[in-house]
């Protein structure tokens, strides 16, 4: 399945897209795409009801971020070797974990906002993968059960807070409008092989980034188990798992964003997004 959220800022409602690519309302069957919704008994409601039953969206409605009510926003740092590499960090031992807000997730196309004092923002097309059933010291084999699906995360990024200002990542990443998610949350019966999708990203259609899911340090699977160890993750949590090379800091001379840029970008089978950068109105 492909579920959505649509409408205003705030009061989307749930939604599945139908075999010819429409939106259906949801919102009679299940009150939101977030929570008891994506537990395993959740989405098996959600399967059962025909989508040609269900009315259409409204033509032309804002598209939400795929998963509503999200309490952790967890992030991994540095898990492509390609990607590493380019920083001129080590590849790590162990998953490199922090925290974006949960208040700065958006809609997939959604203006990215610069922060008032930004110097260097920079962008990351990822997988995010979010939790249906919870998951509490899960062992790797099976660990993929505790996910309801999968969408695109671009982990919008402040180099110069997260870098230069001391203290931990979650600075530069927490920033209003720096979490677009979605278009859709997909299932994961949906998806042959989760560690073999392309990723792309241009900045004003030209090509930054190109990458796999294949190069990634840490699968999916393996994040499930490693972070429930640490913490509790509860329906609907979502976890960024790390962005393939072509970031901005990485290039010499490095590239930032600026207010009129335009970002797109795209997963295989989890669709595309995309935002336009605007100055901090206040």
């Amino acid at each position: 399945m492909k579920l959505v959220r649509f409408g205003p800022a705030g009061a989307e409602k749930p939604g599945i897209i139908d075999k010819d690519g429409a939106i259906r309302d949801l919102s009679g069957i299940v009150p939101d795409i977030a929570g008891e919704a994506l537990t395993a008994a959740g989405l098996n409601r959600i399967r059962a009801v025909d989508p040609a039953s269900l009315p259409l969206a409204p033509a032309g409605a804002r598209l939400g971020p795929c998963v509503g009510g999200v309490r952790h926003f967890v992030a991994v740092g540095l898990n492509y070797v390609d990607h590493a590499h380019e920083t001129g960090l080590p590849i790590p031992e162990e998953p490199i974990l922090f925290n974006k807000a949960p208040n700065c997730i958006v809609g997939p196309n959604d203006d990215v906002i610069l922060p008032k004092t930004h110097q260097k923002v920079d962008w990351e097309v990822e997988i995010a993968f979010v939790i249906g059933d919870r998951a509490e010291n899960v062992e790797k084999d099976g660990a993929l059960s505790h996910v309801a699906g999968v969408c695109i995360c671009n982990d919008v990024s402040e180099r110069h807070f997260q870098v230069e200002r001391g203290g931990q990542w979650m600075k530069g990443k927490g920033c209003p409008t720096f979490g677009p998610l979605g278009p859709w949350l997909v299932t994961l019966d949906e998806i042959p092989d989760l560690q073999n999708l392309g990723m792309w990203l241009d900045v004003n259609g030209e090509r930054k980034q190109t990458g796999s899911t294949s190069t990634m340090i840490f699968d999916i699977e393996y994040l499930v188990s490693y972070i429930s160890d640490f913490l509790t993750l509860d329906p609907g949590d979502v976890v960024t798992t790390g962005t393939p090379p072509g970031v901005g800091m990485g290039m010499k001379p490095p590239q930032y964003l600026k207010a009129g840029d335009v970002v797109s970008l795209g997963i295989d089978l989890l669709g595309e997004q995309r935002q336009t950068v605007v100055p901090y109105g206040g």
